[in-house]
């Protein structure tokens, strides 16, 4: 998926649970920033692919974005004492494993590879009922704290 839409997922989970401070800073880490592997992989994509051109098949992915990270964030964030990083990490690896490329749950103890899911749809399909979907339900949660009514009150 592209940034905005694990960013705008992030923003319905902080509105919806009315978190702040701290927990706010959690939330986005694990669920947009867990994508700073791409950056560490983009030098060896660039070197291998030879530009900017798209090659499937080359594995973007580290054991950061699989479901294997649970392994430390669990610990993480019962040294913590808090679960915020779980369920926006795993909503962010819900919405990568919806998108049709190559995916390596228990990497790196294993090299099985799987698909994810919803495959017969296509990824640019996904992700706009996705995004439109977040959307309307961020501009459902901001309506609700604050009614048309009273907004500037």
């Amino acid at each position: 998926m592209k940034i905005f839409t694990p960013a705008l997922a992030t923003t319905v989970g902080v509105q919806a649970l009315q978190l702040h401070g701290g927990d706010i800073w959690l939330a986005y880490a694990f669920g947009v920033a867990i994508d700073v592997d791409h950056l560490i992989k983009a030098p060896f994509y660039l070197k291998y692919v030879g530009g900017l051109k798209d090659e499937r098949g080359y594995y973007w992915r580290s054991s950061l974005q699989e479901p294997v990270a649970l392994l430390w964030i669990v610990p993480l964030c019962i040294f913590l004492h808090t679960w915020v990083p779980i369920p926006f990490f795993i909503a962010h690896l819900t919405m990568d494993y919806a998108v049709n490329f190559e995916k390596m749950p228990l990497y790196p103890y294993s090299n099985w590879v799987t698909r994810g899911w919803l495959n017969g749809i296509g990824d640019g399909v996904k992700e706009l009922v996705l995004f439109v979907g977040l959307l309307c339900t961020s501009l459902a949660l901001l309506l609700a704290r604050h009614p048309i009514g009273s907004m500037g009150r």
